[in-house]
């Protein structure tokens, strides 16, 4: 059977997720207030989440929505009550890591379907057949599996099931995305959404009887980043994650910026639409995928253990920083006397020469002709983030355009 898989987005917000619709998600997946692994991320309201879910079903774009901590005891109660609320709003499916949580979504809104998390520790066929007849229509790969797994899983589990996989972004250190540092470190609990991401931190040894005298751990000659691995990106295939039997092809990033989802949204979209349409096509393209994935925050890049296990070359030792090509300047508003309303991100002057990104892959270039404030007076540059202006760029933007600069 030849699968047309869905591209999943994440979104940290509304605006955010307006951005993954114009830009091309098949769906999205967010998280509320409460039960989800991003709680640092901004998150939905619940009128934030009711507005997102109606503007992407008039797209016809789905909406998932997470609640994958693993729940204790007092977490229970607080959980039946917010799926009765979900019940009201209709997502499409709920993305769940707990039994208990599972089995609460099952009694409050059976209507909804359920999702099983990665953080389920999804790693054969046996488990997602034991998902399935409890009622699950799709479960998350561990990202562990092998490209040879994910196709053997594929042939031993019934057709509807559906399989989604992680094919881009951050690569959690810990086995499938379960961590303790953060909890041992920190007091705050990775697996209840509140992780602080120790994997990046840099990490030297303290003898015993030595305290205060560092020394540093070698992974190899280039430093000690030990925990600190590559992004996975797997442009360069999608042929094979079809040829596995892949039905959705999830990007990781629910902490991310407006500009990485429209970036990675639009590359693996025209990817996706070029290789259905012609495997020539989506072979000729590579080149303009790899340069357009790369205009967004990334920390290399790696295939992960789709191929084999991973090894040295996965890591970065020496850094725990991002490559940034672009700086995210702001989305376009709506359009007033030739002028386009924005909430400014970084600062950018009169004169200066932008780029707009556009969902159909074009990128524009525009010298910024006005800038104006919300009192109607003009001013030289906009250094105050988040402030709301109206900016003129020769007629040249439109509504949900994502206007960035190149560093």
């Amino acid at each position: 059977m030849s699968r047309h898989p869905e591209l999943l987005i994440p979104a940290s917000s509304l605006e955010v997720l307006k951005t993954a619709v114009i830009f091309g998600a098949d769906a999205v997946y967010i998280g509320g207030e409460a039960f989800g692994l991003r709680a640092k991320a901004k998150n939905f309201s619940m009128e934030d989440m009711k507005e997102g879910i109606e503007f992407a079903h008039a797209h016809d774009v789905k909406v998932y929505v997470t609640a994958n901590i693993l729940a204790h005891n007092d977490d229970l109660e607080g959980v039946r009550e917010y799926f009765e609320e979900l019940k009201e709003i209709k997502p499409d499916a709920l993305i769940i890591a707990d039994p208990g949580v599972f089995e609460i979504a099952k009694e409050v809104c059976p209507e909804i379907e359920r999702h099983v998390s990665t953080q389920a520790n999804n790693t054969n066929y046996a488990t997602y057949n034991f998902w399935y007849k409890q009622g699950a229509s799709r479960v998350v790969s561990a990202r562990e599996l092998s490209m040879k797994e994910l196709k053997e899983l594929r042939a031993n589990i019934p057709e509807d099931l559906e399989i989604e996989t992680f094919v881009h972004g951050a690569m959690c250190i810990s086995y499938s995305g379960r961590c303790l540092l953060s909890n041992y470190f920190t007091g705050r609990d990775a697996n209840q959404g509140a992780c602080t991401h120790p994997c990046r931190w840099k990490y030297a040894v303290v003898e015993e009887t030595r305290p205060g005298e560092y020394m540093p751990v070698y992974e190899n000659e280039r430093g000690t980043y030990i925990f600190n691995s590559k992004d996975l990106c797997m442009i360069e295939y999608i042929p094979e994650l079809i040829d596995a039997g892949i039905d959705s092809l999830k990007i990781e990033g629910r902490m991310k910026t407006a500009l990485y989802v429209a970036t990675v949204a639009r590359t693996y979209r025209k990817a996706l639409d070029d290789y259905q349409k012609d495997p020539e096509i989506y072979r000729k393209n590579m080149p303009w995928y790899l340069d357009q994935i790369s205009n967004c925050t990334y920390r290399q890049f790696t295939t992960g253990f789709f191929f084999g296990k991973t090894d040295e070359n996965s890591q970065i030792y020496d850094s725990n920083t991002y490559v940034k090509e672009y700086t995210y300047l702001g989305i376009i508003g709506e359009e007033k006397d030739g002028l386009y309303r924005i909430e400014q991100r970084n600062k950018f002057s009169v004169g200066e020469t932008i780029e707009i990104m556009k969902p159909d892959g074009r990128n524009i270039e525009v010298a910024v002709g006005k800038i104006v404030n919300e009192d109607g007076e003009e001013q030289e540059s906009a250094p105050h983030p988040k402030q709301v202006l109206y900016i003129d760029l020769a007629g040249q933007a439109d509504k949900y355009d994502i206007i960035r600069r190149k560093e």
